[in-house]
């Protein structure tokens, strides 16, 4: 099955070179910046530029809407496809409704559960990609899809989905977001970033091997309330981290709190 993309956004960056190099070859790329969509046609074998979301003489059977979650139901709204088209979005927390109003009974989901940059190649194989469908025919053509460019293809809902989102931003966004407050403490006093870098891998490296809860440390672990002060009292000039400082230290510290007898 041929495949067209709608979006050049970083998913579209990555997901259209590696949907090329299998049998899913994409064959158009949309974009409401046309040179972004020249840029990410560029990358493909015989990807060619398409200027308006009229699809309706495409060879393409699978359209895969690669764009920021609030414009979805314009995309969906909007596009003509042609007979028997398959339409699927690649949000995490949208559900598979939000294709309801599209032109064709073959809706789906087609989630890759990573976070992507363009400038950082990944790997498409180590990638979960998380699916939904209404009916048999999407579901098996998504499945094969999946399973093209991915080890891991599973099927789930959208409430289940949802709940991934949410772990993810946890797990990915809040995680490089604390990365960033920590590269600017550092960057201010004059210190060098490089040094916290084996403490983070190894962070991250425990987590994964034994746990997040069994490796949990730190003085809020600890309950060294003296410690946690001193903080506070470095950081009074940044309120904002601060307060974020005082709330994951106390929910740190009631959820390892020794119980009471």
């Amino acid at each position: 099955m041929n495949v067209s993309i709608i979006g050049s956004g970083n998913l579209a960056w990555h997901l259209a070179p590696a949907l090329d190099n299998t049998d899913f070859a994409v064959k158009e790329v949309y974009s409401h910046n046309p040179k972004n969509a020249e840029a990410l046609a560029e990358r493909l074998y015989e990807g060619q530029v398409k200027t308006s979301l009229d699809f309706s003489l495409s060879k393409s059977k699978i359209f895969v809407i690669c764009v920021s979650d609030d414009v979805i139901p314009e995309i969906a709204q909007q596009i003509v496809l042609p007979d028997d088209a398959i339409l699927i979005h690649t949000s995490g927390s949208q559900p598979l409704s939000l294709l309801g109003y599209s032109p064709t009974e073959n809706i789906g989901v087609f989630y890759p559960l990573q976070t992507f940059t363009k400038s950082k190649k990944v790997d498409f194989s180590d990638i979960p990609i998380l699916i939904e469908s209404e009916n048999d025919f999407t579901e098996k053509a998504l499945m094969t899809m999946g399973k093209a460019i991915s080890k891991k293809v599973l099927k789930i809902s959208s409430e289940s989905r949802k709940a991934v989102h949410v772990a993810a931003v946890f797990a990915s966004n809040f995680t490089n977001h604390m990365l960033t407050l920590s590269h600017e403490i550092m960057r201010e006093s004059n210190l060098d970033f490089d040094l916290l870098k084996p403490l983070i891998a190894e962070t991250v490296n425990k987590g994964l091997s034994i746990g997040p809860e069994r490796s949990q440390t730190g003085p809020a672990k600890r309950g060294d309330l003296e410690i946690l002060d001193k903080h506070m009292e470095f950081l009074k000039d940044k309120e904002e981290v601060a307060e974020m400082y005082r709330i994951i230290s106390q929910d740190i510290i009631d959820r390892y709190a020794p119980e009471e007898d």
